[in-house]
């Protein structure tokens, strides 16, 4: 079987919706998807180069034919990408183009409180961990191997502008992998659970075109 690793999102787990929707529909296929729990060291004292480790050493253990990343899974998996995963990548929802807006958008106080999915309540995060992601450049450049951004036209947590706004800019700059390309899904939102045999599709696609002829 064919390996996918799937790098999930803020306030997440192996566990999602989005996940085991892609799980039904891939593994008939032939696809195993691999989905390390991100949520480390804790939630409450979530590091991102942490993560990034982890979905490092999770890339060289299992040579995934696809890297997935997930709104902030994206960022990860751009910086696994650059730190040397042979690997194309697919981007869900990806949170480009956030910059400073990591901080911009938070409330006073440290530490803060969010709904965690997996854990269905609120819990406590340190404000570090926001002012880190404020600091990263993954996505000033395009990444070095195939890149997919698939991008929901109603996405209410990353604004689709700021994506487009990356995208173009990746384009401008000559740098992006032959095969890369920005799909757009009219009305999606940013979970696309409704959406996801269009993601299915766009990893059987890249899975598919990096295996030589």
């Amino acid at each position: 079987m064919k390996k996918i690793l799937y790098l999930h999102g803020f306030a997440s787990s192996p566990a999602g919706r989005k996940i085991s929707a892609l799980k039904d529909l891939m593994e008939p296929r032939g696809f195993e998807i691999v989905a390390p729990d991100l949520n480390i060291p804790t939630f409450r004292r979530l590091d991102f180069d942490a993560i990034v480790r982890l979905a490092l050493w999770e890339a060289k253990r299992h040579s995934p034919a696809v890297i997935v990343g997930s709104s902030l899974g994206a960022l990860a998996a751009l910086e696994v990408c650059r730190r040397g995963a042979a690997a194309p990548l697919l981007l869900i929802a990806p949170a480009l183009g956030f910059g400073k807006r990591w901080v911009e958008r938070l409330p006073p106080g440290d530490p803060l409180s969010f709904f965690h999915h997996a854990a269905e309540k609120e819990l406590p995060i340190h404000r570090r961990f926001f002012e880190r992601l404020a600091a990263l450049e993954a996505d000033l450049r395009p990444p070095p191997a195939p890149v997919t951004v698939v991008m929901g036209s109603r996405d209410e947590s990353v604004p689709v502008d700021l994506v487009r706004e990356v995208w173009r800019r990746w384009e401008r700059s000559g740098a992006l992998a032959p095969g890369s390309r920005f799909v757009e899904i009219d009305g999606g939102d940013h979970g696309l659970v409704d959406h996801v045999g269009a993601i299915a599709g766009e990893v059987a696609r890249l899975a598919s075109d990096a295996i030589p002829a």
